[in-house]
């Protein structure tokens, strides 16, 4: 059974591993073929066999280039469309970040095959500990240096599979992690044959089999009485959005649709549905609130507020009715909503002209709203791509809220894969999440991360739905990533000592 791959030390290899990294984002909503993301792994190591780390480093560039290209293109959408910058610049900034980006794998290889060969090749060493230890210790390190970009962690392909049970245990790294052990075990058995099979076979069924064990579990328990939720789609087109002449018009139509939906505890409009600041919408969000008091509901509405004082812009959430709570997004997008840098680099946003791109981050200690009688843990847009924040809101949180506005990327794969994010949001919780958007995609998920109803998109649409608020916490709120990045520091470890050892011992 073992094969032979010494044409992978030259071209073809280089290719393999651009191909690879390719068909990634096919395992990613909305293809949604999570066996991808393992096969697409077990090509690359097997292309990182037996290569120098300068050959390793290269191929996973390659797979990089192939996988964030492939599946992160759609950034030029805002920034040609809505950023009004024109094609040429915004695939030239585009191409600048997929290669960023491809830097990651590249370096998860480097490292493997830097730290193999200090202590001799041993094939169950390199496949079996140090590179699933490194695919899930980088993937912590792009998702948390310069703010962080955890898209396309291979953890959230497989929300549908037993591997997802891990989830609410050491989050969508661990998860990660065990796709690629997955892989290794099979590239294992590849390269050793019959006599992996004792330990290959064994390892591979206990990971799925305490996988789907976990997935069964039940971290969170049903507190009182489930709450009815509306979430007004509306559609708006980006380019129209801010327009003055638009404005009326809009909030025109979210108000229509809420009146239709009072009858339900909670009405979601989206992240900045109302194009204009807090400030300047007073009077009508008055009155909004003594209607939703009038009929027993409530109002959540995403709105940009202005700090006179302190010269300050927020993207907001203000909950309306009973209550009046803000929120303040505080985990922001990185040249779309505010400027890194902004005193050295203040003259390249000039080639943007992005609405809305100057704000502050928030100053909440906890991403918490009280709605509908509970607390609830709001994330906007961006921030829920980030498990360790949306944690915060637990053990208080008793379901969670995120509004986004994916009409930044057009009809792209970014919705979808978004939508995805989300699921593995509740399933590390054990919430419920109700997700508004403007344009598509909006959905109710449960506490295990399956959708309960989703909104079609790029249409004017109210969806309504039921949620069961929770308590409890999971390990992973508890926790977040302090686990998975001991334990990857701790395996690699253990391999570079088994190496040394290995090494006195010849």
């Amino acid at each position: 059974m073992n094969i032979k791959i010494d044409n992978l030390k030259k071209t073809p290899g280089d290719i393999l591993a651009l191909v690879a990294g390719s068909i990634v984002p096919l395992a990613f909503a909305p293809f949604s073929i999570w066996l991808i993301a393992p096969f697409s792994l077990i090509l690359l190591m097997l292309c990182w066999h037996q290569v120098t780390p300068g050959r390793a480093f290269f191929r996973g560039w390659l797979f990089g280039l192939g996988m964030f290209g492939v599946g992160t293109s759609w950034v030029h959408i805002s920034m040609n469309q809505y950023g009004g910058i024109g094609i040429p610049l915004s695939v030239f900034l585009t191409a600048l970040f997929v290669m960023f980006l491809a830097l990651f794998p590249a370096l998860t290889g480097y490292m493997a095959r830097k730290l193999t060969l200090r202590g001799g090749h041993r094939i169950a060493r390199e496949y079996l500990l140090i590179i699933p230890a490194m695919w899930m210790l980088v993937e912590w390190i792009r998702g948390t240096i310069f703010t962080g970009f955890p898209w396309l962690s291979l953890g959230y392909s497989q929300i549908d599979t037993p591997l997802s049970g891990f989830a609410p245990l050491l989050g969508v790294y661990f998860v990660s992690y065990a796709t690629a052990m997955s892989a290794g075990l099979i590239v294992y058995l590849l390269l050793q044959g019959k006599p992996a099979l004792k330990i290959a076979f064994p390892c591979f069924i206990a990971l799925w089999g305490i996988g789907a064990a976990l997935k069964a579990a039940a971290w969170s328990d049903p507190i009182g009485e489930p709450i009815t939720i509306s979430m007004v789609q509306g559609n708006i087109a980006q380019d129209k959005k801010w327009l003055p002449e638009q404005r009326i018009p809009t909030i025109d139509m979210y108000t229509r649709m809420s009146r239709d939906n009072w009858s339900s505890d909670l009405i979601i409009w989206p992240e900045t549905a109302i194009p204009a600041f807090y400030h300047q919408s007073r009077a009508f969000l008055k009155n909004m609130a003594q209607e939703a008091r009038m009929n027993s509901s409530e109002l959540l509405v995403g709105i940009p507020f202005y700090n006179k004082r302190d010269d300050q812009y927020f993207n907001a959430m203000i909950s309306l009715g009973l209550e009046e709570h803000f929120y303040e997004k505080k985990h922001l997008v990185p040249f779309g909503e505010y400027l890194p840098f902004k005193d050295y680099l203040g003259g390249f946003i000039d080639f943007f002209d992005i609405p809305m791109s100057n704000f502050s981050p928030g100053r909440q200690d906890k991403p918490l709203v009280h709605v509908a009688g509970y607390d609830a843990g709001i994330s906007i847009c961006y921030e829920d791509i980030f498990g360790e924040e949306v944690s915060q809101a637990l053990p208080e949180a008793k379901f969670l809220i995120n509004t986004s506005n994916d009409a930044w990327f057009g009809d792209s794969l970014a919705p979808h894969q978004h939508l995805e994010i989300a699921r593995m949001r509740s399933l590390e919780t054990g919430r419920y999440l109700v997700r508004s958007t403007n344009n598509g995609i909006s959905a109710f998920i449960d506490d295990k991360g399956k959708i309960i109803s989703r909104s079609p998109q790029f249409a004017t649409h109210a969806l309504t739905d039921s949620i069961q608020p929770m308590k409890g916490i999971t390990p992973y709120a508890i926790f977040t990533n302090i686990p998975i990045v001991l334990l990857a520091i701790l395996l690699l470890g253990i391999a570079y000592i088994l190496g040394r050892n290995a090494k006195l011992a010849s």
